[in-house]
């Protein structure tokens, strides 16, 4: 079997999920003997770009022909039995899934947000649950200045949502529609996508992130003047990650440590209130293997994400280094944390909540180790990085069929 991979990559330095999601899986079926292609581009492409070249770029949003035809040529060249896409969006646009179903190939997306009921992918107003989009009307956007803070911008990532949604697009051009959870099923279902068409598959953790539970990384120069045990957020710093939420909770937890650790829109703010706490220890963004060596070391995870969340590759690493996760009850965590078994949930932002939580298993450390035993298992049960292939060659193999 061959595959074509296509995905969007965000900006270089950016902890997206979805990249890691990407790699890994690319990585797992070639390791399975699976012929592998890849057609990928990147955020850093638009930042580096001429005004001419931004502009050409943006109106490319709607429809790139470029990406239309080095996918067709691509496909013809290769001809590959499935294209799986993962993000399309900005740069790519919807033009490639046209470019498959043209060649006559079948196409399966991994949906890592809720970009085809809210075009933000965020489902977020603000910092509020919002899927009003879901209905079409996209042009709402505009009032609310929900894309990037701008009307303008607003404007025109509505146009590019409100002329695929007339096309159908991804309605007619995708068969087959990879769900990491529960919430993201019932909302393509109460927006009229097929049920038949769509299939739950948690993201998993490759065999490289094992490494670091074995063997770590040396954190000892840094955390010389660490305490012995502290609490750890890794990830990005944006609004949708909860992080005012995490900011205002901490105020008043001036005797629990506090380790963060990420980038992203919101990291000079972090930077400028942890200088100020003398609990909290903001180290700005790190490579993957030094994160996951504090989460090894770290008495538990905080993720007071404020979104749906997709498959959070947070949560489910911390479950393998046998780590339990405090989280907001919503979307995925919701799904993956039983509450008071492997980890924690308090109400979506909630400040009060949330520091009761964290109180409650910072100061009992036999139920810090038990719920971290139980969320180790619970890794090894739904994450499997074997089953995961499985699944992912059922998927493939049954689309064949169809």
């Amino acid at each position: 079997m061959k595959v074509l991979i296509i995905h969007n990559f965000h900006r270089t330095g950016s902890a997206s999920g979805d990249d890691q999601v990407y790699n890994n899986e690319a990585r797992l079926l070639e390791e399975h003997g699976i012929e592998v292609v890849k057609y990928n581009t990147s955020n850093d492409v638009f930042d580096n770009a001429k005004l001419i070249g931004k502009i050409c770029i943006t109106l490319g949003m709607i429809w790139s022909f470029k990406h239309y035809n080095n996918v067709k040529s691509i496909i013809k060249k290769e001809k590959p039995d499935i294209v799986h896409v993962h993000t399309f969006f900005p740069i790519l646009s919807p033009s490639i899934l046209y470019a498959a179903k043209r060649c006559g190939v079948k196409v399966i997306a991994t949906l890592h947000d809720t970009r085809f009921v809210c075009p933000c992918a965020s489902s977020l107003r603000g910092d509020t649950i919002c899927n009003d989009c879901g209905d079409g009307k996209y042009f709402r956007m505009c009032g609310f200045r929900c894309f990037k803070g701008s009307k303008t911008m607003s404007f025109f990532v509505a146009c590019v949502f409100k002329y695929h949604r007339w096309r159908k697009s991804f309605y007619k051009q995708i068969d087959r529609y990879i769900c990491l959870n529960d919430t993201q099923i019932d909302l393509l279902k109460a927006i009229g996508f097929a049920e038949e068409k769509i299939i739950k598959k948690y993201n998993f953790v490759d065999n490289k992130s094992q490494t670091v539970k074995k063997n770590g990384v040396d954190i000892t120069r840094i955390t010389s003047d660490f305490p012995k045990r502290y609490v750890v957020y890794y990830g990005r710093l944006g609004g949708e990650k909860g992080i005012n939420t995490l900011m205002k909770t901490w105020d008043n937890l001036v005797d629990i440590p506090l380790v963060i650790i990420g980038g992203g829109p919101l990291e000079q703010e972090v930077e400028q209130w942890a200088a100020h706490k003398s609990n909290v220890y903001y180290l700005g963004y790190k490579d993957h293997d030094t994160c996951l060596a504090f989460v090894k070391k770290a008495d538990f995870v905080v993720f007071p994400s404020v979104w749906y969340e997709g498959c959070s590759m947070v949560e489910i690493e911390s479950q393998m280094l046998g780590k339990p996760v405090v989280a907001s009850d919503i979307g995925f965590s919701r799904e993956l944390i039983k509450d008071g078994y492997n980890g924690l949930l308090f109400p979506l932002k909630d400040c009060n909540s949330f520091a009761k939580r964290v109180k409650e298993l910072w100061y009992d450390n036999s139920q810090i180790l038990k719920m971290g035993n139980n969320a180790e298992a619970e890794f090894k049960n739904k994450f499997d990085r074997e089953n995961n292939y499985l699944q992912l060659k059922k998927i493939y193999e049954d689309v064949l069929l169809t």
